[in-house]
């Protein structure tokens, strides 16, 4: 580790604290950043990355702790006095107002509209329609018009808070390519991911936390990572990874017996929706996982809407149990036992409500007549949903409040508390760090080895064989493969996601933006 001298540092911050009543987010976090500097701020959910983050951008105030930048101390009370200080962010989640277009929402923070479109089609999408409205954008293309956003105002540090969680290969590549050129102005970029791949291609040091404090600054180099990996966890950590990693192995083997009952859990035939899902087919088994894989927009999201009852299909049919259904609303799905856990943890949590709330919500929704609720059953499975997913709940006043990882296991919380048949997962592991990865893996393996049925969509290929029986590759709206996970490695997801047949190489790009999880 080399300790940079104070003329390098375009960014310095000391000491910095920040307490929430109990919880302690951060008790004495360090970051030294250099001028012209691509540097990753590292550590498991719930080590207080983004609580930092949003400090050093004025989003949050610490309660202790220094922040200079260019050698000045800067006061950094508001997101406009970041912005003066040449401190720009891009959040975890977009930052967009849903019920703007794009126009109003750039004229909302005086962003300059022509930059915006450069930076645009710098990044890979081209023309966009200013009069969209942001809630009709893709998620994707809401990240990307993020960026470009804090792009256009030429900011001396650009924090970007997993940027490429919910991006496609392609658009993972411009946007690493974008954030690459930075240091050749001069300009430094602190880079927060849980891929290791994007880190070691791009970053020159890592800073990492545990527990609200740094614990470690890492040169990249040659084994950096397992350096990282170490710092990162922790003994216990590491401890409670190796077990989680062993779990899943045991109930994958334990669901095959499920796995091989002739009636299908889910069985779909010929689907159609909107103008990507052209017709797709295929059954999920009970005892199983079964991964979903495609490049972004090939009608997976318009899938999900239509089997978790958001949206109707224009053709095609649905049966639950070999019963033919007709879903015109979430709660029809939920009622013939399919459960939605989406990607964006905020659709489906009440953000200012306790965890045990939020929880406990399907318990008041089957409610079907006046009298006394069940408070102690429903305590009891609540409780039993915590300890089964490990959550924290030292801040369960309010959701907000807690990690993006203690935050997804509470969205799969409140369909393990009841019982589950049927889950449906969006991308459920992004944005989050390797321990809480590979413990909802061993959770998807132990419902599937109870004899529940889970449907995996995932942006990380590696996630396919860590979790999952076998795949459908979606392309152009269609399913156009179907492979066992002992054979669903990365070349072979990524060929049938281009849509290539067997035996053909991939193409250059394809190869160069493929995107692993941390193993």
């Amino acid at each position: 580790m080399t300790t940079p001298a104070p003329t390098d540092l375009l960014l310095d911050a000391t000491g910095v604290a920040k307490r929430y009543g109990a919880v302690a987010a951060l008790r004495a976090a360090s970051l030294q950043v250099r001028r012209g500097e691509v540097h990753a701020l590292l550590g498991a959910n719930g080590a207080g990355k983004s609580t930092l983050v949003k400090i050093l951008t004025g989003a949050v105030h610490p309660d202790a702790g220094t922040i200079l930048v260019a050698g000045q101390p800067r006061d950094i009370h508001s997101p406009a006095a970041a912005r003066r200080s040449g401190l720009v962010p891009v959040y975890q989640e977009p930052a967009l107002i849903p019920d703007l277009d794009v126009l109003d929402n750039l004229r909302l923070t005086g962003t300059p509209v022509e930059p915006v479109r450069h930076w645009v089609a710098e990044l890979g999408l081209g023309r966009i329609d200013m009069r969209t409205m942001a809630r009709d954008l893709p998620l994707a293309s809401q990240r990307v018009l993020d960026l470009a956003r804090a792009l256009a105002v030429e900011p001396e540090v650009l924090l970007l808070d997993e940027m490429t969680a919910a991006l496609p290969a392609d658009l993972t590549e411009r946007v690493l390519d974008v954030v690459g050129r930075q240091r050749e102005t001069g300009r430094s970029v602190i880079f927060i991911s849980h891929r290791f791949i994007e880190i070691n291609a791009l970053c020159d040091r890592a800073t990492v936390l545990r527990d609200g404090e740094t614990v470690g600054v890492v040169d990249m180099a040659p084994g950096a990572e397992q350096r990282i990996v170490q710092l990162m966890l922790g003994a216990a950590g590491a401890e409670r990874a190796a077990a989680a990693a062993v779990a899943t192995d045991a109930t994958r083997r334990a669901a095959t017996v499920h796995a091989t009952d002739a009636t299908s859990r889910l069985r779909v035939r010929g689907l159609r929706a909107g103008t990507r899902l052209h017709d797709v087919s295929f059954e999920l088994h009970p005892g199983e996982v079964l991964g979903l894989v495609a490049l972004e927009g090939q009608g997976q999201d318009e899938l999900f809407g239509v089997l978790s009852g958001s949206r109707r299909a224009d053709e095609g049919e649905l049966h639950v149990d070999g019963r033919p259904v007709r879903f015109g609303h979430p709660a029809d799905a939920i009622r013939e036992g399919l459960v939605y856990v989406p990607a964006n943890r905020v659709e489906a949590l009440l953000m200012q409500r306790s965890v045990r709330e939020n929880i406990a919500l399907p318990f008041s929704a089957r409610l079907r007549a006046w009298g006394p609720i069940r408070t102690r059953v429903e305590a009891s499975q609540v409780s039993g949903a915590i300890d089964r997913l490990q959550i924290d709940t030292r801040a369960q006043s309010e959701v907000r409040r807690l990690s993006g990882g203690n935050q997804q296991k509470v969205t799969i919380a409140r369909w393990v508390a009841q019982g589950v048949r049927t889950m449906l997962c969006f991308d459920p592991t992004r944005g989050i760090d390797i321990r809480t990865k590979r413990e909802i893996y061993a959770l998807l393996r132990e419902l599937a080895a109870n004899g529940a049925a889970v449907l995996l969509y995932t942006s990380e290929l590696e996630e396919v064989r860590l979790a999952c029986d076998r795949a459908v590759i979606i392309f152009n709206g269609r399913v156009v493969e179907e492979m066992e996970a002992a054979v669903a490695d990365e070349p072979n997801l990524l060929r049938a996601a281009y849509g290539l047949p067997p035996g053909e190489a991939l193409p250059e790009e394809a190869v160069a933006t493929a995107v692993e999880a941390i193993p």
